[in-house]
């Protein structure tokens, strides 16, 4: 017996037909409908660049003294702490001054003693009652009592110590109560205005410098790259590390401080590469991108980039000179994107 088979109504054919029809269309039309961007573009050109070799060093300061006593003498009063800042031959430390001023008591009345012996002399030298030999042995000891207080007041004055410049106290290693003497380490102080970085230079850079050369500096924290004149270049070479000692005067900059860490760019001579602006280049992961404009449309390119040299950076490989790349908001493309070149 046959059964009679039951074809579906006109409306379940025309969803039918519909749903196969949907998909004949292409998947995507990006391309197609992407809306027509304006770019502004520069040219890719082969320019020099100075090659330089970075050698290490430390800031430190100028004028930078290690403060002790001249004299043995008990401290007395400590007046400045780390941090301080002094001005030149303002008190720093005080010592016992009575043993001095005993003795310069004692000076006093000798020189007192020796002055009055000397008029009596030259007195009885007018009347013919003393020899000359006489006359000049009281004169001598007026001179040697004269020469004994000037040096005990020396003496008195070397109880004060004071700071040989104006500056900063950066380390204090004795206080009140403690025993000064000659060798003995008080004060350390140094005067931060003049700054200068010291650097152990490679026998194989030596001869790159010379007295008067102008080098670029990076200090760590600083983002500016500041200008450093070679002042002082040790002739001789250390003969463990085989580097000469080169101190290079800074200019006065807020934000430098002694003991920074900083690079010296030694510049070695001169080399020619491929240069576009660094706002161009798009950082997507590891990969580094450029959009080149050709016949109108955005052109990703996949690029190799080196040194960046100020707002410039130079490309290795992926792009030709002479070629146009996207300098401004290139992120906001996509491959062969239409474009229009504004200037």
């Amino acid at each position: 017996m046959l059964r009679q088979i039951a074809w579906p109504g006109p409306m379940l054919l025309l969803v039918i037909f519909g749903l196969t029809g949907c998909h004949r269309e292409p998947v995507s039309r990006s391309l197609e409908s992407a809306a027509l961007a304006s770019v502004r573009v520069a040219k890719v050109e082969n320019r020099s660049r100075l090659v330089t070799e970075e050698v290490v060093g430390s800031v430190r300061a100028k004028l930078h003294s290690s403060i002790e006593a001249k004299i043995s003498g008990k401290i007395e009063q400590m007046l400045v702490v780390p941090g301080q800042t002094v001005k030149a031959g303002e008190l720093l430390a005080q010592l016992d001054q009575r043993e001095v001023k005993a003795r310069l008591d004692q000076a006093l009345a000798l020189r007192q003693q020796a002055e009055q012996e000397l008029r009596r002399a030259t007195d009885l030298l007018k009347e013919r009652a003393v020899s000359k030999q006489e006359f000049d042995a009281a004169q001598s000891r007026e001179r040697v009592t004269a020469a004994s207080v000037t040096e005990i007041e020396t003496l008195l004055g070397y109880t004060k110590v004071v700071a040989p410049f104006a500056g900063i106290i950066t380390r204090k290693l004795a206080d009140v109560g403690d025993l000064a003497a000659p060798g003995k380490l008080l004060l350390e102080m140094e005067d931060p205005s003049a700054l200068r970085l010291e650097a152990d230079v490679p026998e194989a850079l030596i001869d790159q410098l010379e007295r008067g050369s102008k080098c670029s500096i990076r200090i760590g924290s600083l983002t500016n790259i500041v200008e450093g004149v070679s002042s002082e270049i040790t002739p001789v070479a250390d003969p463990s590390s085989r580097t000469f000692l080169v101190k290079f005067d800074l200019p006065a900059s807020t934000g430098l401080r002694v003991g920074q860490f900083g690079r010296v760019l030694v510049p070695v001579g001169e080399a020619v590469g491929l240069r576009v602006p660094a706002s161009a280049v798009v950082q997507r992961g590891q990969m580094e991108l450029l959009f080149v404009v050709t016949n109108a449309t955005a052109q990703l390119r996949l690029v190799k980039t080196g040194k960046r040299i100020a707002d410039e950076v130079e490309v290795v490989s992926g792009i030709s000179p002479g070629e146009e790349v996207v300098r401004e908001n290139a992120t906001n493309l996509t491959d062969g994107q239409p474009v229009r070149i504004t200037r």
